[in-house]
C-alpha cells in the first residue's frame, strides 16, 4: 500500500483541525508567533493549544460550543484559534473597539459558553459577565474580576496530542444595513492544502507580518490562519505604525503581509529618507482587498515595491476574484478576472445576468460545501440568496476580457480605513437626540481613510444648528457607539433629499460631496 504523500497527510490533518501539529513535528523550534507580549515556537503553540482544548472540554464544552475571544494581537489569540480548530468548537473573535453594550450583545448572541478576555479590556470583561450562557471565563495577561487565569488553566493540562481531534469553525460578526450585527457561519470546508495555499507562494523560512487586528476576517485569514497552516511564522503588530512596519519587515525578513489601502497611503506619506532607510527586499507578497484602493495610490505602491501587490474582492460571506500586480497594471482598477466563469455574475435584482460592460449588482456564487448562513436568522439568509448566488449590494461591471471593476460599494456601506461602518446604526443613535429631526449618515471622500463618516442632519423644529450642536451630536454618538463608527463631521440642511415615499436619497447626498471633493 502506497504511503500518503505530504500533501495528503496535510489534507488529512486539516480535516481534523491539527495541521499545526504536522509543522510542530517538522520544525518544533521554528518561530510560529512573534509579538511584543511574547513568542511561541511551533511546538510551544501546538502544545498550549492541546492543553487549552483539554481545559475547555473539562469545563463542559463539546462539539459546536461557542467561544468568544476579546483579545488584541498576542500569542494567546493564536492559541485560542488553534485550540478551537481542533476541539470542534465555534470561535467568535470580538472587536475590542466596541462599547460594552455592543460587545455584550455579540457574546450573548453567539451563544458563547466560554469567553476569553485580555486584561486590558476590563469594561468588556465586565459586560461579558452578563451573558447567561458564558459560564466559563478566562483572563489573559492578568487578573479580571469573575475570571479564572488563562495561564493557570492551560498549565494544568497535558500538552500532548488530543486523542480525538475534531475540526472546529469560526463565526465572525458582520453588520447589515438594518439592525444588529449578524453572525456569519458556515460548516467548515476542508479544501486541500495545495489549493488554499498555492496562490501565496509560501516557502520554508517565510514570515508573515500581521498589520491589522485579528478580530477582522482578512487579518485572521491572511495573517494568521493561512500562514500557520503553511508552516509560516507570523509577526504580530500590536497597532499600526508605518515606520514600525518597515522596521519589522527588515528586522524579521518579512515575505508576506496583508494591508488595507489606508496603510498604503501612510507608507507612501513617509519621507523618502525614511522609506529608503529600510531594506524591504525580502517582501514577495503584499495582499489587500478590505476596501477600494485608489488607482493612483496602488500605482505608486507598485512603483516603489515592485509588482508584488495582490488584490482580492471578497467578504466575510464568501470569496470573489483576485488579481496580481502585473495583470492589474494592464487593467488599472480591476479587482480581477472571474475564474471560473460564473463565479461572479453582474446582474439585476434577481441575479439575471446583464450584458458585458453594463453595471449591475455583483452576485457571488456560494461554495458548493460550507454554504454560509446568518446565525439564527433564516429569513435574512433566505433573502440573501438567489439560487446559488448571494450579493453584498456592490455594483460593478465586467469588461470584454472578463475582468471585474467596482463602480460603487453597497448602497449605504461606509468603508473607512478598511473597516466596515453601517450608517443605519449611526442614524439610529442620532435620531434619539432631541435636536435631530432626521438624519442621513454617509461616507464622504477622505485622502487618509478612503472614506470618513459624515452625518447630514435635518434639525428638529425650533432648533438652531451650528458648530456647538455639531460637537454635541458627535459627543452624543461617542457615548453610545464605538469611536470608529462615529461621525467625524456633522453638516446641517433645511431638508434632506427624499423620494416621493419619503425615503431619504443618500445616493444624492454622496454624489454632492464627491463632486465637491473633485
Amino acid at each position: 500500500m502506497d504511503r500518503p504523500s505530504g500533501e495528503e497527510r496535510m489534507d488529512a490533518a486539516r480535516a481534523k483541525g491539527i495541521a499545526l501539529a504536522l509543522h510542530a513535528a517538522r520544525q518544533p523550534d521554528g518561530l510560529a508567533i512573534s509579538s511584543p507580549t511574547g513568542d511561541r515556537t511551533f511546538a510551544g503553540l501546538d502544545g498550549r493549544a492541546n492543553a487549552l482544548a483539554r481545559a475547555l472540554r473539562r469545563r463542559g464544552l463539546g462539539d459546536g460550543s461557542g467561544v468568544a475571544l476579546v483579545c488584541a494581537n498576542r500569542p494567546e489569540f493564536a492559541e485560542v484559534w488553534a485550540a478551537t480548530q481542533r476541539a470542534g468548537l465555534r470561535l467568535t473573535p470580538v472587536n475590542w473597539h466596541l462599547t460594552a453594550g455592543e460587545a455584550a450583545y455579540v457574546v450573548e448572541d453567539c451563544e458563547a459558553v466560554a469567553v476569553v478576555v485580555e486584561d486590558r479590556f476590563p469594561a468588556l470583561a465586565e459586560a461579558a459577565l452578563s451573558s447567561p450562557t458564558a459560564t466559563v471565563r478566562m483572563a489573559v495577561g492578568g487578573p479580571l474580576p469573575g475570571f479564572e487565569s488563562y495561564d493557570d488553566a492551560v498549565a494544568a493540562e497535558s500538552p500532548d496530542a488530543l486523542e480525538d481531534p475534531t475540526l472546529g469553525s469560526t463565526m465572525l460578526y458582520t453588520s447589515g444595513t438594518t439592525g444588529r450585527p449578524k453572525g456569519v457561519h458556515r460548516s467548515e470546508r476542508v479544501p486541500t492544502a495545495r489549493v488554499t495555499l498555492a496562490p501565496y507562494g509560501y516557502r520554508d523560512g517565510d514570515v508573515n507580518l500581521c498589520t491589522g487586528p485579528l478580530y477582522h476576517a482578512a487579518p485572521l485569514a491572511f495573517s494568521l490562519s493561512l500562514p500557520l497552516l503553511a508552516g509560516t511564522g507570523v509577526v504580530l503588530m500590536d497597532g499600526w505604525d508605518a515606520e514600525e512596519a518597515l522596521r519589522l519587515i527588515e528586522a524579521k525578513r518579512v515575505t508576506h503581509s496583508h494591508m488595507v489601502p489606508t496603510m498604503f497611503s501612510r507608507l507612501l506619506a513617509l519621507p523618502d529618507e525614511v522609506r529608503d532607510r529600510y531594506d524591504l527586499s525580502s517582501l514577495r507578497f503584499v495582499i489587500h482587498g478590505a476596501a477600494p484602493c485608489p488607482v493612483g495610490v496602488k500605482g505608486r505602491l507598485i512603483e516603489w515595491l515592485g509588482p508584488i501587490v495582490h488584490e482580492y474582492y471578497a467578504a466575510t460571506e464568501g470569496v470573489g476574484t483576485s488579481v496580481d500586480a502585473a495583470t492589474w497594471l494592464t487593467k488599472p482598477g480591476t479587482v480581477g478576472k472571474v475564474r471560473p466563469p460564473g463565479q461572479v455574475v453582474v446582474g439585476d435584482e434577481e441575479a439575471t445576468p446583464l450584458p458585458t460592460g453594463e453595471a449591475g449588482l455583483l452576485w457571488l456564487r456560494a461554495p458548493a460545501e460550507g454554504r454560509f448562513h446568518y446565525f439564527k436568522d433564516s429569513v435574512k439568509t433566505g433573502s440573501t440568496y438567489r439560487g446559488d448566488y448571494f450579493t453584498l449590494g456592490d455594483v460593478g461591471y465586467l469588461d470584454d476580457d472578463g475582468f471585474l471593476f467596482l463602480t460603487d460599494r453597497s448602497a449605504n456601506l461606509i468603508i473607512s480605513g478598511g473597516v466596515n461602518i453601517y450608517p443605519a446604526e449611526v442614524d439610529g443613535v442620532l435620531l434619539d437626540h432631541p435636536a435631530v429631526g432626521d438624519v442621513a449618515t454617509i461616507g464622504v471622500p477622505s485622502e487618509e481613510w478612503g472614506e470618513e463618516v459624515k452625518a447630514v442632519v435635518e434639525p428638529g423644529p425650533g432648533v438652531t444648528p451650528g458648530p456647538e450642536l455639531a460637537a454635541e451630536l458627535i459627543a452624543f454618538c461617542r457615548e453610545r457607539l464605538a469611536g470608529f463608527k462615529c461621525p467625524r463631521t456633522v453638516d446641517f440642511v433645511e431638508a434632506l433629499p427624499r423620494a416621493d415615499n419619503g425615503k431619504i436619497y443618500k445616493r444624492v447626498l454622496r454624489e454632492r460631496y464627491r463632486r465637491a471633493a473633485g
